[in-house]
């Protein structure tokens, strides 16, 4: 059998073998970091599990590597223990055994053995272990098959699965999470256990199912653990305005795309293109209207009018059900969809500097992030309408560039504000002040005058002027 302390790099290890000597104590580094050792993934966690108390063997090794005793965090709670050392976060553990009530995902724990601790993990790919230990140092413990299903690409529990997630039903979550990101599959038993026990997603909190979402939307192909939540019956419990996409509609021979296929499609390109979290959310809500908004007309077909201005409406209400943060975050979200069909709306008709401009003002600083979006969003499989719609996007690019450095108008400031004009005129804030601003900022984005002082305020006199008012001396 192969040994594998030749694979242990970094001087933490040798440093924790000494101190598990010294408190004749065994231990085993496990988990995550050993599964992305086998398959030379970067890690920055290194777990350490102890058969006594992972406390004491985390202060013994701050102890031998001369640190202060302020560098290590410890949790008696949990039995855990924490410090960061040469850019890894080293955590330590008591090996333990848990058992679990119907109603919590919260674990009653027990201490226990290597075996019982490695039971308790979600995964055989998880479960594997490398002993620290000076008899043993290097050798691989894997009593659940871990490094066969690591090679060939499979996601399996260690004991039945269906009360591995009836107990915890976050690792529903990450099964699909660890699908998507290692691009595995899910054991067949395990995936039929999934499905049935994935009503128990309801009692695991937004804010963990939104951990694993992230991970999963960061991945290089998201769809699939989109279409992983679909067959299992998970997308309709923790996503049902995704769940709602589905389905193809068809009257007098006129049918529609499927909306929650092409959405997975756009998010897939836009994942391949950026590491941007939100855009990536974006690229998934952004036709979360269209069921609300979906009409047959007959002369038409399909439509979806408005489902931009539907969808930028319920970004909220979905970042709400979620707990997501209701910040810059979820502006950023609900902007860009309700945006999303303006590019394309400059595509079809002539791209005029004004029609730029006020692209340019709405957008702002998000307008590259705008444009990928809306060049993801061409999922046609027809190649020359691509290649056309794609040349005329670019088309609009250009003008952007060429606007943006005349008129600088991304991050539009008014060269007149409602403070100079009340100065001028001796006025409260009022409706008048509203007038005089808006039709500077029309004028200048429409093309009338420039993104300057001097035209601003002779415009600003005319209008006052139309208003009735009178510059103080």
């Amino acid at each position: 059998m192969e040994n594998y302390g030749k694979y242990l790099q970094h001087p933490i290890f040798s440093v924790v073998s000494e101190a598990a000597e010294a408190l004749g104590t065994d231990c085993y580094v496990i988990g995550g970091f050993v599964r992305d050792l086998l398959l030379q993934r970067p890690c920055t966690d290194i777990d350490i599990v102890a058969v006594g108390s992972g406390i004491e063997l985390a202060r013994q090794t701050l102890r031998l590597l001369n640190l202060p005793e302020e560098e290590i965090h410890v949790f008696k709670h949990y039995g855990t223990a924490m410090f960061h050392y040469k850019e890894m976060e080293i955590e330590f553990v008591g090996a333990r055994k848990e058992s679990y009530s119907p109603d919590s995902r919260n674990p009653n724990v027990e201490t226990g053995t290597l075996e019982d601790d490695q039971k308790r993990r979600d995964f055989t790919i998880n479960a594997l272990a490398i002993s620290l230990n000076k008899k043993n140092y290097g050798e691989l413990l894997d009593p659940f098959h871990g490094l066969e299903d690591l090679q060939r690409k499979t996601i399996r529990t260690p004991l039945d699965p269906v009360r591995t997630f009836s107990d915890d039903p976050l690792r529903i979550m990450r099964a699909i999470r660890f699908a998507t990101q290692l691009n595995f599959s899910i054991e067949s038993h395990t995936l039929e256990a999934i499905h049935d026990e994935a009503e128990r997603i309801d009692i695991v909190s937004r804010e963990r199912i939104v951990a694993e979402l992230n991970k999963i939307l960061l991945s290089r192909k998201p769809s699939n653990g989109f279409l992983l939540m679909d067959v299992t019956g998970v997308l309709e419990r923790i996503l049902p305005w995704i769940a709602n996409l589905k389905g193809v509609e068809s009257i007098q021979n006129k049918g529609h795309k499927d909306n929650f296929y092409h959405t997975l499609e756009v998010l897939d390109k836009i994942a391949a293109h950026t590491n941007n979290l939100w855009l990536c959310w974006t690229a998934l809500l952004h036709d979360v209207g269209k069921p609300a908004t979906k009409r047959f007309l007959p002369d038409v077909g399909w439509t979806f009018y408005q489902h931009e201005v539907v969808g930028a409406k319920m970004v909220s209400k979905i970042f709400r059900a979620l707990k997501m943060p209701l910040n810059e975050k979820m502006e950023y979200v609900k902007k860009l969809v309700f945006l999303h069909l303006r590019p394309i709306a400059l595509v079809e008709d002539t791209v005029t500097d004004s029609a730029v401009r006020r692209l340019l003002f709405d957008a702002g600083d998000d307008i590259d992030d705008l444009m990928l979006l809306c060049e993801a969003d061409i999922t046609s499989k027809n190649q020359m309408k691509v290649k056309h719609l794609l040349q005329n996007f670019e088309h609009v690019r250009e003008k952007l560039k060429i606007i943006e450095e005349k008129d600088r108008i991304r991050n539009f400031q008014p060269p007149i504000d409602g403070g100079y004009i009340m100065e001028k005129y001796a006025l409260p804030p009022c409706k008048e002040v509203g007038l005089i601003k808006n039709c500077i900022r029309e004028a200048i984005l429409d093309g009338i005058i420039g993104n300057n002082f001097e035209e601003a305020y002779t415009l600003m006199e005319q209008e006052a002027g139309r208003l009735g008012l009178k510059a103080v001396k």
